[in-house]
């Protein structure tokens, strides 16, 4: 009976492992995107305020509340 309960209990910190691996991942992507978009935006900042611009429009007139 303990048996079952130790192996019952691996899974579930194996999970955590890999969720924690999963988040830990997926914040340096997040990093490193916005670390990328910030070299892009010093050196070409027309189009990055372009880029800006257009999005800005986009959402304002799919977001229009009439």
């Amino acid at each position: 009976m303990a048996n079952t309960q130790t192996a019952n209990k691996r899974p579930d910190a194996r999970q955590r492992n890999q969720s924690r691996a999963v988040e830990s991942g997926a914040t340096e992507m997040v990093q490193d995107l916005v670390e990328y978009l910030k070299e892009y935006a010093r050196e070409k900042p027309e189009m990055a305020a372009l880029w800006c611009f257009g999005i800005g429009f986009v959402l304002g007139w799919k977001l229009k509340p009439w």
